[in-house]
């Protein structure tokens, strides 16, 4: 990306667009924005389609047993090896 990011062209700010978005930044204060409308209205079309999706697959907890499973599963290893009591001891 070229060293000023006010100056990059759509192409430039669009190639690089999924690791800015991926760097965990706030793309929407990039440089580029305040001045191209048509970046500005690609990055609102992703964040729809992001929110959308998001919907379409909700996180779910999963059941209660799950983490017991696990739990015990943590405490039999912990036995197995005679080691120290590793995450078990901190899951009471």
């Amino acid at each position: 990306m070229t060293n000023d990011p006010s100056k990059v062209d759509c192409a430039e700010f669009q190639s690089n667009l999924p690791d800015l978005i991926g760097s965990g930044q706030d793309v929407r204060n990039h440089p580029h924005l305040q001045s191209c409308e048509l970046c500005r209205a690609l990055l609102a079309d992703l964040e729809t389609i992001a929110e959308a999706a998001r919907q379409l697959f909700p996180g779910v907890e999963p059941p209660e047993e799950v983490w017991e499973h696990i739990e015990s599963a943590i405490r039999k290893s912990d036995r197995g090896t005679g080691g120290e009591p590793g995450m078990a001891s901190h899951l009471q």
